[in-house]
Parts: C-alpha cells; structure tokens; sequence
C-alpha cells in the first residue's frame, strides 16, 4: 500500500509561491515592451509539477500580444523562478490570458440595464 503524501496542500502552496515570484520577476526584471501591466491571477501546476498554467490579466497594453511575449519569455522567466524555488523540478510555464474580469464586467452592465429598464416600466 502507498504511503499518502504528509502535505496534502503542497501543490497549492506550490502554486501560490509560483505566482508570487511570477509577478515580481514580470514586474522586475521582464524588459519586454509588449508586456504592459500584468496581474498574475492564478497559477495551476500538475501533480508531477513538470506543467504550471498562468492565468493573468492586463491592465494596460493589448492580450494577445501580452499572451505571445509571456510565452517566448517563459524560458527566462523558469530561470528566474529556479533560482528562487526550493524544489527539485521547476514546471514549464504556460501563459494564458485570464477573462473573467471582463466577462464580470460584461454581466454587471446586463445586470445594471436590465435593472434599469424594469425602473423604466413600473
């Protein structure tokens, strides 16, 4: 029988290391003029930690040409992470652009004219 893991939530805490080094080396040390304001929203890794999934948002700048620069400077950026994770493998990382704040602010202006124009009939 296999021994069950001691730390159940390593791979979260795995995770949440990832993103907070993601976001300093991004802002820090990425140089890449495609790449304008970044927010690391999530970060999903494998169990076998050989994949990580970024999930980010922009704040300034166009998505996809973000998306694209993320992911030519995913080998510099695992670099980076290498040096400051203390575990044995460091994922490949893969960027992908993160909707869900438009897709929040697309429902709440739905919400807000369907509001409005039931204001409008009583």
């Amino acid at each position: 029988m296999r021994k069950k893991s001691s730390t159940p939530n390593r791979s979260f805490r795995v995770a949440d290391q990832i993103q907070r080094d993601l976001t300093e080396l991004i802002a820090r040390e990425l140089k890449d003029p495609r790449v304008g304001m970044v927010t690391v929203q999530s970060v999903e890794v494998t169990p076998d930690y050989a994949h990580a999934k970024i999930y980010f948002s922009v704040l300034i700048g166009n998505p996809k040409e973000c998306e694209i620069a993320l992911n030519q400077a995913a080998g510099f950026l695992r670099n980076g992470l290498f040096k400051r994770l203390m575990t044995h493998t460091v994922p490949t990382l893969h960027f992908h652009f993160d909707q869900t704040t438009e897709r929040a602010a697309d429902l709440s202006a739905l919400i807000a004219k369907a509001v409005s124009s039931r204001a409008q009939d009583d």
